[in-house]
Order: structure tokens, then sequence, then C-alpha cells
């Protein structure tokens, strides 16, 4: 898999994570996909949020795991 598919699979696989995270009235933006490392923001409710590092590795990180060969973490870059 090249480059631009795997972004691509990463972006689908974060779509079907959106409506949980605006659920609690937050969000996340794919920022980069370098080195096995998918680098998104937190945006909205999630920025701050005591639970924003659970959300990231239980739910976001572990699906991209699970569904994109090549991915071995996600890291949280701020503005």
């Amino acid at each position: 898999m090249n480059q631009e598919q795997t972004e691509k699979l990463i972006k689908q696989t974060i779509k079907k994570l959106r409506p949980y995270l605006n659920a609690d009235g937050g969000d996340l933006d794919y920022v980069k996909f370098e080195n096995g490392i998918v680098y998104v923001r937190l945006l909205g409710a999630c920025i701050g949020c005591s639970s924003s590092d659970d959300t990231i590795t239980n739910g976001v990180e572990a699906l991209l795991l699970e569904e994109v060969p090549g991915v071995i973490g996600v890291e949280v870059v701020e503005d």
C-alpha cells in the first residue's frame, strides 16, 4: 500500500469515529502520516478534556492499528 492509499484509509477510519466524538462536542482533524505515526489535532470539546488521552489510545489508535496496515501509533499535535 502506498502513502496515498494509506492516508485515504486513515481518513476513512477517522470518519467512522466522528459521530462518537461529535456526540460529546468534540472532533479531531487528520494532520499527517509519517514513519508509521498518524498525527491528529483535537478540536472542540476534546481540547483539554480529561478523557482525551483515553479516547486517543483506546479509540482512535486502537481502530487505526486494527484497520490500517503500517500504522504503529497516534500522536496528538497542538497548534
